[in-house]
């Protein structure tokens, strides 16, 4: 097996399938950093829970002002256009699904794409915060994580173990390893990492994986 792609490389991927003038969610984590890597003639509107709307990258350690923040507690600058509201108002558009997209980050993605990503029983932590609202209400998800866990296991499952955040809400998922794309037909392989073959991701792959005829190597 090749090396494993780095959280940036995850986000910089994610971020070519974002469009001009969408809304774009982005939850804690990897997803966070897809602000990063948008085109300057690419106009997408990042959208935050907390209230904060059509924000652009976020603040290097020197630029950090504490009273300018998005939902998952990052730094962001100002931006032109930037957008105050309050909480029930950033929700509404969540329900009223004026998000096109939300990118959030995960614990388990099953084959038929549900999504478990606020908790961990056995270590019994857990606060589905906007999840549920964004699984439900934006009109696509993606989830950027590493394909395996901290202990090495898929992260990618046949059915969640863990908490469903939504069912059957998943439609693309993008790992340090591949790019897999949730059908009705089941989960197929479009994208790998250099260096990576079909056999070495089906090998840490929980479910079975269906191989696109155009199949090819992750380009950034």
């Amino acid at each position: 097996m090749a090396d494993f792609l780095p959280k940036d490389v995850i986000a910089m991927r994610v971020a070519k399938e974002l469009e001009n003038g969408q809304v774009v969610n982005l939850g804690i984590g990897i997803p966070s950093l897809c602000s990063q890597y948008i085109p300057r003639d690419k106009d997408v509107i990042f959208h935050s829970e907390n209230g904060v709307l059509n924000f652009g990258p976020l603040a290097e350690a020197s630029e950090i002002n504490p009273d300018l923040i998005n939902a998952a507690g990052y730094s962001l600058l100002p931006y032109p256009g930037m957008y105050f509201m309050g909480s029930d108002t950033a929700f509404s558009m969540i329900r009223g699904s004026h998000v096109d997209v939300a990118v959030l980050g995960a614990l388990q993605v099953s084959q038929h794409g549900d999504l478990a990503n606020w908790k961990i029983p056995e270590r019994g932590i857990g606060n589905v915060g906007g999840a549920m609202d964004l699984a439900a209400g934006a009109r696509k998800v993606i989830v950027a994580m590493q394909h395996l866990d901290p202990f090495g296991n898929p992260k990618i499952v046949l059915n969640c173990s863990y908490p469903i955040t939504g069912q059957r809400c998943v439609s693309l998922v993008v790992t340090d390893v591949s790019v897999i794309e949730i059908s009705l037909k089941g989960m197929i392989l479009k994208e790998l990492a250099p260096g990576w073959s079909v056999q070495d991701v089906q090998e840490i792959t929980g479910s079975r994986l269906i191989i696109a005829d155009d199949l090819s190597e992750i380009e950034l």
